[in-house]
């Protein structure tokens, strides 16, 4: 909290508040700092970790909150939240512990230290936006050709907010619902500045097709815990959507889909085989194998990819076939403990001198970083994807499917995943299926160079060429 308030109606050079003065600078300052949006990146073990603050002032009281998009977290909220210019302070509560960051304002940025479970490093941030409202740069150029509402849905217990797309005039429209990847994802499915389902709800909505966009539980103004919950429930969810759409006057019932991205590729079929409501289904990047040949195929090219040996691809692959076995049989954790435990102190060993000085209590860090590991593995969410076979949901679907995925992607890589879909839709009752392979796209349909997840901040916040096309036009043929 500041010692002093600015007020812009008052032409003084200087205000008298609390005891304390505050110059027209700081003023200035002040007004830079709140209701805009800062980007940057925490420095710590040789790694950056990308970040967004938004700062807002009621009367002299500060809060904020930060994305961290590699880690799917949006809007978590900070606490002891303290300018004192040039000094800025704030704190996030995580898994961890509590990480502290002391700042310096200078200009357009903030520098400072960053403190975390016994390991240091440094941030930086800068002003970006001058309101949290105005557009990004993935979006279209106000006003759009087409109508947006704010919206809530129910799944049980659950609350969905999100956002409705409308075509202009009156409809009916046909529709489609976005069901974003795996962990806590805002309803634009952010990663990295880029915004995939806004670029898709704008495009589709311009073509004439409405567009339902989420908050995944937990996040945004949805309530509930995603990491709680398993693609069962999601697909609840997506129906759910789904039933909001056809109660509208507006929406073809008779032409609502679901489109999903990742883990929302498999949810899709999931849903649609559960509900005659669904009417087709596009499947970006969607599964067709069990949950760990995913992950052992996904572990292995990015490591490779990012110039890892065979001896680090060979002792990631056999972690990994102990922690799923310690999953499905609840027991051996020990082991597993430590075996991430050695790998994790391996890392520490291989660290450049400075940044091995940078944590202070090795001990403290490893089980840090262990039991977050065994935590994340103990969800129920997990535990469900580990076994989960898309192809026992696929080989019942009825509705048109258009599959595509990623000639680079390492997430879910087109050469594991492409024939078991083919196979799995050829042997159900549908007899419309489209899957294709667009050359040179990532998880997330942008031109890569390797495909690897290290590449994401830096490429251009763009769908390959053809992408958004192809799916509207093979949306608009059927309906």
């Amino acid at each position: 909290m500041t010692r002093g308030t600015c007020n812009s109606r008052l032409g003084l050079a200087f205000l008298v508040a609390a005891g304390m003065l505050v110059s027209a600078d700081d003023c200035r300052a002040q007004a830079r700092l709140a209701d805009a949006q800062w980007d940057g990146a925490i420095l710590v073990l040789g790694s950056e970790l990308t970040m967004t603050v938004r700062f807002s002032s009621d009367s002299g009281v500060w809060s904020a909150t930060m994305d961290i998009p590699q880690q799917g977290a949006m809007g978590l909220p900070l606490r002891n939240v303290e300018v004192e210019l040039p000094r800025v302070h704030f704190e996030l509560m995580g898994g961890p512990g509590l990480a502290v960051f002391d700042g310096t304002l200078a200009g357009d940025s903030i520098t400072g230290s960053f403190a975390q479970s016994g390991v240091t490093g440094t941030f930086r941030l800068r002003h970006t936006t001058v309101a949290p409202q105005a557009p990004p740069a993935d979006t279209a150029v106000e006003p759009a050709p087409y109508r947006s509402e704010e919206i809530t849905f129910h799944n049980g217990d659950i609350t969905l907010a999100g956002t409705l797309s409308l075509p202009d005039g009156p409809g009916p429209f046909p529709a489609v619902v976005l069901i974003s990847g795996s962990g806590p994802q805002n309803r634009d499915e952010e990663i990295f500045g880029f915004r995939p389902f806004r670029l898709l709800a704008d495009h589709l909505t311009r073509a004439g097709i409405a567009v339902v966009r989420y908050d995944d539980r937990g996040v945004g103004g949805s309530s509930g815990n995603v990491q709680m919950a398993t693609s069962e429930d999601f697909a609840g969810d997506a129906l759910a959507a789904v039933a909001f759409l056809r109660a509208r006057t507006d929406i073809r019932g008779d032409a609502v889909g679901l489109m999903g991205h990742s883990e929302g590729g498999l949810v899709a079929p999931m849903a649609s085989v559960r509900s005659p409501d669904v009417a087709f289904i596009v499947l970006l990047a969607g599964t067709s194998v069990p949950g760990d040949e995913i992950l052992l195929a996904q572990a292995e090219l990015i490591l490779r990819a990012n110039g890892a040996s065979e001896e680090e691809v060979a002792a990631e692959r056999e972690l990994q076939l102990a922690v799923f076995a310690a999953v499905r049989a609840d027991t051996g954790w020990e082991r597993v403990r430590a075996e991430i435990g050695t790998q994790i102190r391996d890392g520490i060993v291989a660290l450049p001198p400075a940044q091995q000085a940078a944590i202070t209590d090795v001990e403290s860090f490893v089980k840090t970083r262990v039991d977050q590991q065994i935590i994340g593995v103990k969800l129920p969410w997990f535990r469900f994807f580990l076994d989960f076979d898309p192809r026992t949901v696929l080989t019942k679907v009825r509705v048109p499917v258009l599959a595509l995925f990623g000639e680079k992607d390492l997430q879910v890589p087109p050469d594991v995943n492409v024939e078991p879909m083919r196979e799995a839709l050829a042997a159900a009752p549908t007899t419309d299926v489209t899957i294709e392979v667009l050359p040179g796209a990532n998880h997330l349909f942008q031109a890569a160079a390797t495909g690897s997840p290290n590449e994401y901040a830096s490429l251009k916040k763009e769908f390959v060429p053809g992408f958004l096309d192809l799916i509207t036009g093979w949306i608009q043929a059927r309906f």
